[in-house]
């Protein structure tokens, strides 16, 4: 046996040593990926929650919700201003639970809930109205798919169960 054959024998057996590591690394890498991702969606809905609390706490705030989503420009300035500092809040969390499922870190089943209370919040006219007026706190891109939803002109039902018939808005 030469040096050469010793040294084909040494690399061999540093290949089959070492891909079984390539692989526990890529098995290590892709579970630290998956618990990153179940913990940024995590911490997206325990600040959903706890921003939604503030409407079940306070029936003031409740009050000024509901006739704001039915129209902001009617709202006195103190309520125009309670509305708007809560409704962005609702409009952040969108956002970034928008750029999580982009990013791949939202799924598609997570995303289409989210897009579906949007679709509701953005039908009503007050929030239209309020849009117009805030739409430029938000991204161009985040921007433009809620100019999209408003766009398709969805009949305004998310306040119907509590008894609040708003009428669609007029172009």
């Amino acid at each position: 046996m030469n040096w050469e054959m010793l040294a084909a024998i040494g690399q061999l057996a540093a290949v089959l040593v070492g891909i079984p590591s390539l692989i526990y690394l890529a098995v290590q890498i892709r579970d630290q990926t998956k618990e990153r991702r179940h913990s940024a969606v995590n911490a997206l809905t325990v600040q959903w929650g706890d921003m939604t609390n503030a409407l079940h706490d306070s029936a003031e705030l409740s009050d000024i919700f509901l006739r704001g989503a039915q129209s902001f420009t009617d709202l006195d300035p103190v309520s125009k201003l309670r509305f708007s500092a809560f409704f962005n809040r609702f409009v952040n969390y969108f956002e970034a639970m928008y750029f999580a499922h982009r990013d791949g870190i939202l799924t598609g089943a997570a995303w289409s809930k989210v897009e579906r209370t949007m679709s509701d919040l953005v039908a009503c006219p007050g929030v239209q109205q309020w849009w117009q007026v805030r739409r430029h706190w938000h991204t161009e891109e985040f921007g433009r798919m809620i100019d999209a939803i408003i766009a398709s002109r969805a009949e305004p039902e998310a306040l119907s169960i509590y008894g609040i018939h708003l009428d669609k808005p007029q172009p």
